[in-house]
């Protein structure tokens, strides 16, 4: 079978308006559904990454100080950019990342809603006016915190790269990104326009490489000022800490372990079809996957049935093709989930669907796993504490409303959860009850562009996108005035 290739593109760091090459050997990055090197990508070191910071430095008073309307105009012709060069920005993500296709696409959209959003809250940045004594005035005025440090993931290679650029750059800042070491090349493809579209030279800085020497470097420069960073919980803690010498402002956005509750009044079929489709995601390799499956007991036996069902029509395959799912990342992904489903079985778990890995003909040089539902999980199981990044259904049987909850808030992580239920009662004293950032109520739709998106516990903190995300790139200043007498 004849697949498309991976496009014409550069291939190096971009500092201050240059594309360069880095001082470390370049890394090759390989495609995780056939096992291909796709191209070999240039890799930075510390003084690369002081390059890139002093670059931002340099350019953030003239960032910060154009007339508004003109950075405005080239932040929506950056989300133009992107929409006209979807398709290409989607097939380099599958190639690198795996995800099928057309999810790559629905990305590449998110990421256009997103710019879009962000340029106009640019003109949203209000301070305010307090009232004081004659002959004073009280003003608070918000202005960028300065030169922004940002560390994003591999699963949504495109997307956490707008939803940390963005707003950063409409607040007026100027930022150094790091992308993931295995998806780079979805960095490389955004740049790409944003020198296209007129970002003038060191406001936005790419630097690939080792991610413990260039999140030093960024996490010990007093000249960057706020960090923002989404990845693991364990990492996001050493940047936490990295962070306290130079108390920089700093976001993180964290582990989740997503509880999905479905009470005895729930509509089984709408849920099992929203449940699927939002677990099979990114083939489950998303901080926001439900990755404990609350049932109530009344209906356990018809849910899992029609459940079932539908994860073994799960289509697993190559990105480019027609798919449900694409491959898992690397190796140490398939390894994790062996593990917490050998624990389960051990334990006495049954898993009627899936279970193992896909090796064979097609699926013998990627990352492939079968679509899986694990049944009858306890407490005593890995996989009810542990983070299942892949596509893993963990069913548990509850019955009194007060025990899911306390057994859904049993985790250190609290990103998103979902509750299904008609009950509107039942439905108001959930989702208070529920210790997470975000709550779905009969949806799993809880990132939007204009709604604020975070978690609590170790699952991080601030918020990205809506207001809140452009006011985690602000500084509060107090401006008080007196009036000479005449």
């Amino acid at each position: 079978m004849t697949r498309k290739k991976l496009p014409d593109m550069q291939s190096g760091l971009y500092i201050d308006g240059q594309w360069t090459t880095g001082s470390l050997e370049s890394k090759a990055v390989n495609n995780p559904a056939t096992g291909e090197e796709l191209i070999q990508v240039a890799q930075a070191d510390t003084a690369d990454t002081e390059k890139a910071i002093a670059a931002a430095k340099a350019a953030f008073p003239v960032w910060s100080g154009m007339e508004l309307k003109e950075r405005v105009k080239i932040l929506h012709k950056i989300a133009d950019l992107m929409e006209e060069n979807a398709d290409r920005l989607a097939l380099i993500m599958t190639l690198e990342q795996g995800k099928p296709l057309a999810e790559a696409k629905g990305e590449i959209k998110t990421n256009v809603e997103n710019m879009h959003w962000n340029a106009e809250e640019a003109r949203r940045i209000y301070g305010e006016t307090i009232p004081a004594p004659n002959n004073h005035k009280f003003e608070v005025k918000k202005q960028p915190v300065g030169v922004v440090g940002a560390i994003t993931p591999w699963n949504f290679p495109s997307n956490m790269i707008i939803r940390k650029i963005s707003p950063a750059i409409s607040a007026g800042c100027t930022i150094i990104l790091k992308p993931a070491s295995s998806t780079p090349l979805s960095a490389i493809a955004l740049f790409e326009l944003f020198e296209q579209a007129g970002l003038p030279a060191g406001v936005a800085n790419l630097v690939m490489g080792p991610s413990s020497d260039i999140g030093k470097a960024l996490t010990d420069s007093n000249d960057v000022r706020k960090l923002t960073f989404t990845g693991s919980t364990k990492v996001g803690q050493q940047l936490y800490e990295q962070c306290g010498a130079t108390l920089k402002k700093i976001s993180l956005e964290l582990g989740g372990h997503a509880p999905f509750i479905v009470f005895a009044d729930a509509p089984i079929e709408e849920t099992v079809k929203t449940l699927v489709a939002m677990k099979f995601r990114n083939n489950g390799q998303a901080c926001t996957s439900p990755n404990r499956i609350f049932v109530e007991k009344s209906i356990k036996k018809e849910f899992t049935a029609a459940l079932n069902q539908a994860v073994s029509q799960v289509k697993v395959g190559n990105g480019l093709d027609e798919v449900t799912v694409g491959p898992l990342i690397n190796e140490e992904a398939r390894e994790t989930i062996d593990a917490q489903l050998a624990d389960a079985k051990n334990k006495g778990a049954d898993i009627p669907v899936g279970g193992g890995r896909l090796t064979e003909g097609e699926y013998e040089k990627g990352f492939f796993y079968q679509p899986t539902v694990v049944d009858g999980v306890t407490k005593e199981m890995d996989i009810f504490y542990e983070e299942t990044f892949g596509p893993v259904v963990p069913l548990i049987e509850f019955e009194e409303e007060d025990d899911v909850i306390q057994m859904a808030n049993d985790t250190n992580f609290g990103l998103a959860s979902y509750v299904f239920t008609t009950d509107l009662r039942r439905a108001e004293k959930v989702s208070r009850a529920l210790e997470y950032g975000l709550v779905g109520v009969n949806n799993t739709q809880v990132s939007q562009s204009e709604t604020p998106f975070g978690g609590v516990k170790h699952s991080g903190l601030g918020r990205e996108n809506g207001h809140y995300g452009i006011e985690e790139f602000l500084e509060v200043k107090f401006v008080h005035t007196t009036y000479f007498a005449d």
